[in-house]
């Protein structure tokens, strides 16, 4: 199987693996990310395509997605991944960079899925998002990321009801920890920063890892996706006892 997909962040360490793996069977990958980020990438192979876009800029996300379609009328995959995480008790983070981490993580998405719409549809292709464990159950020194995770999932499990009856698949993929910036997290005075570099993470895994569960899980069918064994585990646990599951997760930070 191969087509046309798009992967927002993909410039970062999932983004290029989603591509890498993309690639090698056959595919045509559409990447977007921040123009800083597009710059430091080499060159590579000719089906590889580059739109600079900072996802919270809502014109220039149709402006984009306007170009995308214009070029791919029909698309086969968007993957979802661009993102920011944000570590810190919500006593020392600000609403404003509460709004600016739903404004990446959850707008950002949007705004790609409401551009990229008629496309997806003109291809009967899929809306993959990459979500986290955050998106379904509690995280230590993350509200801002959670709230960001569990809106993105509720958006895209309603969203696979309305488009099924144009022949489109949302998949929703939940990992752990991918270790995509390791030692490089750098956040500023309101914890924003890097995704997959946070040195608290668990169940530590390669982006070429997550990637290939992802897209393999994709293949099969799956409508969910839980990336890694705590990531099963945790899934599992929070839906027979959310309290059972927090109380885990306190204990693992305690130890930490």
């Amino acid at each position: 199987m191969s087509g046309v997909a798009v992967v927002t962040g993909g410039a970062g360490g999932l983004g290029q693996a989603f591509m890498r793996q993309l690639l090698a069977d056959g595919w045509r990958v559409v990447l977007v990310d921040l123009p800083g980020a597009l710059q430091t990438l080499q060159p590579g192979s000719d089906r590889v395509e580059q739109f600079a876009c900072d996802l919270t800029d809502e014109d220039a996300v149709a402006s984009v997605c306007t170009e995308i379609s214009a070029r791919h009328p029909a698309l086969d995959l968007v993957i979802h991944n661009a993102g920011v995480t944000q570590i810190g008790l919500f006593d020392d983070t600000t609403l404003a960079s509460q709004r600016l981490v739903m404004d990446i993580n959850y707008f950002g998405s949007v705004r790609m899925a409401a551009g990229l719409l008629k496309a997806v549809r003109a291809g009967r292709g899929t809306h993959l998002a990459v979500s986290s464990v955050a998106g379904f159950a509690p995280l230590y020194k993350r509200t801002a990321y959670a709230a960001s995770k569990h809106a993105l999932n509720g958006f895209f499990s309603s969203l696979a009801s309305e488009e099924a009856q144009h022949g489109v698949k949302v998949v929703i993929a939940a990992p752990s920890f991918v270790a995509t910036n390791p030692g490089r997290l750098d956040a500023g005075e309101d914890g924003i920063g890097r995704p997959g570099a946070a040195t608290d993470g668990f169940d530590e895994m390669s982006p070429d890892h997550a990637a290939g569960i992802i897209l393999s899980g994709w293949r099969r069918g799956k409508s969910f996706i839980p990336v890694g064994r705590v990531a099963s585990l945790g899934w599992r646990i929070n839906r027979l006892s959310p309290r059972l599951y927090s109380w885990l997760m306190m204990r693992k930070i305690r130890r930490n």
